[in-house]
């Protein structure tokens, strides 16, 4: 054999070498690569009502947030999602609007909207808007003259006759019920008829099955597009379509208040099939105003706290035909709380990594407005820095909601004290397990009164009376912190080991553990979830996904409790975690012998040749 063909062989068999390297590396690793710029973004979920007050009313409004843009480009985030800031009667805060095109007068007005928009472009956030297409007010135009039957309204809404009952008025049509207990269904005086209302008895359903409700509601959308927004999250989508023929729903067995709707199975009011095609038409208008118009991609985020079978269907479906970018992932929220073992989140974070297709990009939700905040769920303060390093360091898009990153608490309120109204149609002795308020309560800013959240005398909701010590001003001030640590997760994942990445998730022993490889070097999050300190082999990741072990391992980042220092080293085979304690380790440079030795052999056959 001569020389070009000895190196031919030789420079075949190492290529051969490196393919089943490169198979043995990436065996039962999960692969993700991130282009488009939400793909990677850090959202930031702000409740206006409580954000910033700038005017001394108690009540947060839009040039309380312009004020405090900077502060969230600092934290890292990439985009800010506004709860409802829309003109509203405020029966449920601002989900019951009576003009999907004006701004509520306790939030401003559409200048300080305009204004606010202006800002977040050029400190470099993207602005994304609640819009909530179930309902309306009762208050709206549309219902009014729907009430008065005065076309083209007539049919905007659900109306029924009901059914022939006892009394001179009909019985509502069947036994549906509202989100906060009670009857779906409320008789209109003036019309004779039943309107459906599956929130709020002040939020009647908009009707679907009607056209011109559906093109109403995309010109919605462009509208606010218009007005230079990056996206919105769409409230509610499982309550879009009812059942045609208005059947009775099957009782669930997990309740003995047949008033309240966990006593029934919502097959007649959830998650028609007609839902998701609706979020597909939604996604069509996002990309047709990309089209026209130019610029980045326009998001379209949901809300379903459906079944995972369920969620699947909102990314895409059997032709590749697109629907929502971020379908929500509530799974921490729905399946962990303070008792949860390690096993518990590694299964909870592979049902959903399985759910998401192939070409998609998971999320992470760790709270919102509706539910109490992850640190209380989660067993105390304690808890912040390990959620928090979990879900920046998995795959994919972090959804934040205002406070997670300095590790705000719920703030229980009495019963005098509570406005929401899902909390507020129950009863003094069962309301807490209803009430949302808690994790509501104005933004803890500093140590002055009300937490500089106002500079007036009262707030809309009790502040909660620890934020002499977590506030965004000491945290910023202190040598570590909640803040820090969410800010430097941030600035981590902005690095190139976040755009294109092999990765896998473990529980060794109580030890939630997840592994990232991008370019031979990796990150390691270690977080022990229990009361008693904890000793892992780390070195177990690399044998379990058959992966080249890497080594020169250093503290990245820790937990505000841990007493490691960044830059420390870490012996991998006997990591030692204290209670609560999370760390992120990264790698030195690994070898690259296999490509190394093919590059001389190539350089030696050009030579030769």
């Amino acid at each position: 054999m001569n020389g070009d063909g000895l190196c031919k062989s030789v420079a075949t068999l190492l290529l051969l070498l490196m393919q089943l390297h490169g198979s043995a590396f990436s065996e039962n690793l999960r692969q993700l690569t991130a282009t488009d710029w939400w793909q990677r973004a850090g959202f930031y979920q702000i409740y206006p009502r409580s954000y910033k007050d700038s005017n001394g009313d108690g009540i947060g409004d839009l040039k309380g947030i312009t004020e405090k843009l900077s502060y969230i480009k600092d934290v890292g985030m990439h985009a800010v999602w506004l709860s409802p800031i829309y003109k509203s009667p405020m029966a449920d805060f601002g989900y019951d609007i009576s003009d999907f095109r004006d701004i509520h007068p306790d939030y401003g007005t559409m200048a300080d909207f305009e204004a606010m928009v202006k800002k977040a472009k050029e400190v470099g956030l993207k602005v994304i808007l609640d819009f909530v297409p179930n309902h309306s007010s009762d208050e709206h135009e549309w219902f009014v003259k729907s009430e008065d039957r005065v076309d083209p309204y007539t049919d905007y809404y659900v109306w029924h006759d009901g059914k022939p009952g006892s009394g001179s008025i009909n019985d509502p049509p069947n036994n549906w019920a509202e989100a906060f207990r009670g009857s779906a269904w409320k008789y209109s005086e003036k019309r004779k008829q039943y309107y459906l209302h599956q929130y709020h008895v002040k939020q009647p359903d908009l009707n679907y099955r009607n056209p011109l409700v559906v093109e109403e509601m995309k010109n919605v959308l462009r509208f606010w597009l218009e007005k230079g927004v990056d996206g919105f999250r769409v409230d509610a989508v499982p309550n879009l379509f009812e059942d045609e023929l208005f059947r009775d729903e099957p009782p669930s067995g997990n309740s003995d208040d047949p008033l309240r709707p966990e006593y029934y199975v919502h097959i007649y009011t959830t998650d028609l099939p007609e839902t998701v095609d609706m979020v597909y038409q939604w996604r069509k208008v996002m990309e047709d105003f990309k089209t026209k118009n130019g610029g980045d991609t326009r998001v379209l985020m949901t809300e379903s706290w459906s079944a995972l079978s369920v969620v699947k269907t909102f990314f895409e479906d059997v032709n590749k035909r697109q629907g929502s970018n971020i379908p929500f992932n509530f799974q921490f929220i729905m399946h962990l709380n303070n008792a949860s073992k390690a096993a518990d989140f590694k299964t909870v974070i592979d049902s959903w990594l399985n759910t998401v297709p192939e070409g998609h990009t998971p999320n992470w939700v760790l709270g919102n407005h509706d539910v109490r905040r992850i640190a209380s769920r989660m067993g105390g303060e304690h808890m912040a820095d390990i959620m928090a390093m979990l879900e920046m360091t998995l795959p994919g898009v972090s959804i934040t909601y205002q406070g997670e990153e300095i590790g705000m608490l719920d703030h229980e309120l009495t019963w005098e004290q509570t406005l929401d109204p899902q909390a507020c149609q129950t009863s003094p002795e069962v309301y807490q397990k209803f009430n949302r308020d808690p994790a509501r309560t104005p933004f803890q800013w500093d140590t002055t009164a009300n937490a500089g959240f106002t500079n007036g005398s009262s707030t809309w909701l009790p502040v909660n009376p620890n934020y002499v010590t977590v506030n965004v001003k000491t945290e910023q001030a202190a040598s570590k912190s909640h803040l820090k640590v969410y800010q430097e997760l941030m600035k981590l994942r902005k690095e190139d080991a976040f755009q294109s990445y092999s990765y896998g998730i473990q529980a060794l022993g109580n030890v939630v553990a997840i592994l990232r490889i991008h370019c031979q070097q990796a990150l390691i999050t270690l977080a022990n979830i229990g009361s008693t300190e904890a000793q892992v082999n780390a070195s177990s990741l690399f044998t379990t996904y058959q992966v080249t072990p890497l080594s020169g391992f250093k503290v990245r980042l820790s937990s505000v409790n841990s007493k490691r220092s960044n830059g420390d080293s870490v012996a991998m085979d006997k990591v030692v975690l204290q209670p609560y304690e999370a760390i992120l380790l990264q790698s030195g440079v690994t070898r690259h012998l296999t490509r190394f030795v093919l590059i001389m052999i190539l350089a030696m056959c050009s030579i030769l040749a």
